[in-house]
């Protein structure tokens, strides 16, 4: 629907909602027009209005929770998905919904109760798996995780939510061959997918399918949107079969593309600390720096290519940044420890010069 088509439907819904203001048909009619036209302020604005004069609409109330998990406010979802769960606690799109904020929240066991109750009411929605899939995910349980996936494929074999999802999964896994028939299933339904395609080129990469992983790495360049992503994939790839200068390129590209972000420059440095190039990894360290000023993970980075180049001091007022920044860390203090006892040892037995 053309934006000319969309306003007139929207005044005439306007017009059918004074005649008959208790109608409350009228508001969901004029809300879904504002949600097709992405004036969230305006459907939140609707649904409220409806609930004044009918504060047990389910609809309007699920709505509203809606609205508010948009927003991240998810102490407000909750509160109206409860409301609406004690008007009808057989509705397992409020189980669904309530779980995904206990999901937000990272709270496991309250999140996975949601979901189950929401399979007890509607065992056949394969939404509902993915989203516990998504659950044991993030928590690291890809084993149980890629089995919710298997259940929702099971009722929709050609859900991408889940073959994408279940894809990655098993990337984890280290099923690389499983992973790629699954990102390659989408591909087939979707050959626009640039995320896909580099997901493809991933994995044909560890699976040492040097050709067939560039390829896929072209093909994502090719199509339309944002290439950063796709030019530090390729470039990690080209690393991984020694392409060093063009792996290189790719990362310049990636830069000359966003020079406001990090990875690309720490990617790079990465690169050049490989092969012995400590200046100019040392700089690379610094342009993220610039740009990402309280990054913990590069100044360890820049504190390591510091030790390689022999100054021993820099490295662990490097390293001190990173505790400063991120003192919980177990791995930046023990790094710090280590270099600077080794730092202690060596001026006690006269091996470096005192200032």
């Amino acid at each position: 629907m053309d934006k000319a088509e969309l306003d007139k439907q929207i005044n005439e819904a306007i017009m059918e909602m004074a005649k008959d203001p208790h109608n409350p048909e009228g508001y969901h009619k004029l809300a879904q027009l504002y949600l097709q036209q992405e004036d969230y302020t305006k459907v939140m604005s609707v649904l409220e209005s409806l609930l004044a004069i009918q504060p047990d609409d389910i609809q309007a109330l699920v709505g509203m929770g809606t609205m508010w998990f948009y927003e991240k406010d998810f102490r407000k979802s909750l509160s109206y998905y409860n409301k609406a769960l004690e008007i009808n606690p057989k509705n397992f799109l409020i189980y669904y919904n309530i779980g995904n904020v206990f999901a937000e929240w990272k709270n496991f066991p309250k999140a996975l109760f949601y979901y189950n109750r929401a399979i007890d009411l509607n065992s056949t929605n394969p939404e509902i798996y993915n989203a516990i899939a998504l659950l044991y995910a993030d928590f690291e349980d890809y084993v149980e995780s890629k089995a919710y996936y298997e259940k929702a494929l099971s009722l929709d074999p050609e859900n991408l939510t889940a073959l994408i999802d279940m894809g990655n999964v098993c990337f984890k896994l280290y099923d690389y061959e499983t992973a790629l028939v699954l990102y390659k299933k989408v591909f087939s339904l979707n050959p626009d997918n640039k995320i896909v395609a580099i997901c493809i080129g991933n994995t044909l990469t560890l699976m040492k399918q040097r050709e067939q992983a560039y390829n896929y790495f072209e093909k994502a360049l090719s199509m339309e949107g944002d290439n950063y992503k796709a030019y530090i994939c390729y470039a990690i790839a080209l690393s991984e079969f020694k392409e060093y200068n063009m792996a290189e390129e790719m990362y310049k590209r990636a830069i000359n593309l966003n020079p406001k972000a990090k990875n690309a420059y720490e990617l790079l440095g990465n690169l050049y600390t490989n092969y012995n190039r400590i200046d100019l990894a040392m700089n690379m360290y610094k342009e993220a720096l610039h740009n990402v000023p309280n990054d913990p993970e590069v100044y360890m980075l820049l504190g390591n290519a510091h030790y390689l180049d022999g100054d021993i001091e820099k490295a662990i007022a490097s390293y001190r940044s990173s505790i400063n920044i991120e003192p919980e860390n177990d791995e930046y203090k023990l790094v710090y420890t280590q270099v600077l006892e080794e730092y202690i040892d060596k001026k006690r037995n006269g091996e470096l010069e005192t200032a």
